[in-house]
């Protein structure tokens, strides 16, 4: 018969192997889910492409290197967060290094106490105690003493070999992590030369096609064809979604698109969910001086604005205003290196204009967090931010949401 204690640990064994197995496949899936997207949105950008009018726009020859420009700054993000870990466990090892080092002071001190009380301040081995003669009492407890304190030498010796490993390796590790850290700091170097040379690049492109760029801007449907390319590619993003939740609960995405064909306009604000209590409490995205306003005349004409353009800064940081998942993160004809995050409840925001994105699809963002930075991709003349609320694909005001107007 088999011992229970050996039953028990084979059916310990098998469990971790099963939930390993399970973690395994859950991991496996959820890329496998993130691919998917991803490919879906790529059809979703070819379709789009293809339908485009043959026509050519100007601003189209920046979209090579603005995306090459947003690529790189991209990396140079993750290499930033990359070093800062590294510099992060680098003080840490510091840290636990200093700690053993006087944790070894503390015991070789005492160590050398008990040497010193041992073989300087007279006490007496334990063969020279048995030959004293003293009282057999006595003796047995200064010999129980003497063993005591051979263990606690013996235990003192043993805990410092033990620091002594451990620094040795702390300083292994240590110096992992420096060529680890030169490693990182060299392609930061090298990508920051690459996003010079792009730069530059578009400046000369820019120069040459400026003037092209300010007529077409002013021809009137010009306008009017970017705000319908960003609303298909919304409409796209939402069949998307509605695809996705329908094959993980059938039904669920038709209702959602049925209802959103019927709502011509309505008042986010009555909306429940997570997204719908921050009215009158979001952030927007960066900080700058509000150039156009939802539902006013653009100055270029033939359209009014459908969210707001936040005059900043090139390169400053913009930021998610809620919680979501990125659903888009590429160039786009009209609105340059563009950023929408699905908040849920049928809530998107939209970031256009950027000089890079810092976010890929898929992406998980929490509120606050740096997903792009501020440029003027795209063709536009100004340094800014394009931002749009959008529910169920229909624009409204996000400065009616906003906390800091």
């Amino acid at each position: 018969m088999i011992p229970r204690r050996k039953i028990c640990v084979n059916a310990i064994c098998l469990a971790a192997l099963l939930a390993s197995t399970a973690f395994a496949a859950s991991v496996d899936s959820k890329k496998g889910e993130l691919q998917d997207l991803k490919s879906r949105i790529e059809a979703l950008r070819r379709d789009m492409a293809a339908a485009e009018e043959s026509k050519t726009y100007a601003a189209d020859q920046l979209r090579e290197t603005e995306s090459a420009i947003s690529n790189a700054n991209r990396r140079l993000h993750g290499l930033g967060a990359e070093r800062a870990e590294q510099k992060k466990q680098l003080a840490d090892l510091d840290a636990q290094s200093q700690r053993l080092e006087r944790q070894t002071g503390t015991q070789q001190n005492q160590l050398g106490r008990l040497l010193n009380r041992q073989f300087v301040g007279g006490d007496s081995d334990a063969l020279k105690l048995l030959l004293s003669g003293h009282d057999p009492n006595q003796s047995a407890r200064d010999k129980y003493f003497l063993t005591q304190l051979s263990r606690a030498k013996a235990d003192l010796i043993q805990q410092l070999r033990a620091v002594a490993a451990e620094k040795k390796r702390l300083a292994d590790a240590a110096r992992e992590r420096q060529v680890q850290l030169a490693e990182i700091e060299r392609r930061q170097q090298e990508g920051r030369t690459q996003l010079l040379d792009r730069k530059k690049q578009r400046l000369t492109t820019l120069a040459a096609i400026a003037d092209r760029i300010k007529a077409q801007r002013r021809e009137i449907n010009t306008l009017r064809r970017d705000e319908q390319r960003l609303t298909k590619l919304i409409e796209g993003l939402a069949r998307i979604a509605a695809t996705r939740k329908t094959e993980s609960t059938v039904g669920a995405g038709t209702t959602a698109r049925a209802r959103s064909s019927k709502v011509k306009s309505h008042d986010p604000g009555k909306v429940g969910g997570a997204f719908g209590a921050l009215r009158g409490q979001l952030r927007l995205p960066v900080k700058g001086t509000i150039a156009g306003r939802f539902g006013t005349p653009r100055a270029e004409g033939g359209a009014s604005w459908k969210g707001v353009f936040i005059r900043a800064a090139e390169g400053a940081e913009v930021k998610a205003v809620a919680g979501g998942a990125v659903v888009f993160s590429d160039w786009l004809r009209g609105f340059g290196n563009l950023l929408i995050i699905d908040h849920g409840d049928d809530f998107l925001s939209v970031y256009g204009n950027n000089e890079s994105l810092l976010a890929a699809v898929g992406a998980s963002v929490k509120t606050g967090e740096a997903i792009a930075t501020v440029g003027n991709s795209g063709g536009n003349p100004d340094s800014g931010l394009y931002f749009e609320l959008r529910h169920r694909g229909q624009p409204f005001d996000p400065l009616k949401w906003a906390r800091n107007r």
